[in-house]
């Protein structure tokens, strides 16, 4: 069974970051604290010897991408392979709507006005179901679409054929898509309610069939 150790950070802070506002598909720049938190998680990692670097095909993660291989001093990788199986979850006609807001739109007719209410009751799936129902489009990814993708960009991964055992892998990756790995995959040990930060980063086991958790947002 081949074994791949996924370093796994979150994007740096952008103004979207700041301003509270859902960005799935959508986009801002980072901010100068998000450039600088990814020029540290670079150094923090700047003895890794990366085998392959992966990133969403939006510009926050492709610049944190290449602000963290900029600072490797172990590997030759100079950009990330992108993909859009790796983007955030879709908000459909949410993209770029105040966060709370949002949320209150999708739970409040369920009686759970928050994004922790939902969670806590249900699951960060059933927050996906919840905001396509609430999608006067119906274009925002319920929780079975999303998975769909992402799980090709895990298999992608697995199907680089110049990758071995043991090798590591840099993967640039967004906040709620942490949090829906740790829901999948974290055997219910981390709070689900708490967003990671950004720059953080998370340490996977990419198995032939599996992903195990090792650390989470550190």
């Amino acid at each position: 069974m081949t074994k791949l150790n996924l370093y796994v950070v979150r994007h740096g802070q952008t103004y979207f970051n700041i301003y509270n506002k859902l960005q799935g598909w959508s986009n801002s720049p980072l901010t100068q604290k998000g450039i600088d938190g990814a020029v540290a998680t670079g150094k923090r990692l700047a003895d890794i010897h990366f085998d392959a670097a992966y990133c969403s095909d939006t510009t926050r993660a492709m610049d944190t991408a290449k602000l963290i291989l900029k600072e490797n001093q172990a590997s030759n990788i100079k950009e990330p392979q992108t993909t859009m199986f790796f983007r955030e979850e879709f908000y459909g006609y949410y993209e770029g709507n105040d966060m709370a807001q949002a949320w209150y739109l999708a739970g409040a007719p369920h009686g759970l006005p928050t994004f922790k209410d939902i969670v806590t009751k249900y699951s960060i799936g059933k927050a996906k179901d919840y905001l396509k129902e609430a999608d006067p489009f119906h274009q925002a990814e319920n929780n079975e679409e999303y998975w769909a993708r992402v799980d090709q960009g895990f298999d992608l991964i697995r199907h680089n054929a110049h990758l071995k055992d043991g090798d590591n892998v840099l993967l640039i990756s967004h906040g709620n898509t942490l949090l829906s790995l740790m829901e999948r995959y974290g055997g219910g040990k981390y709070d689900l309610t708490v967003r990671p930060a950004n720059g953080s980063l998370t340490n996977l086991t990419l198995t032939d069939d599996d992903v195990i958790v090792e650390s989470y947002n550190k």
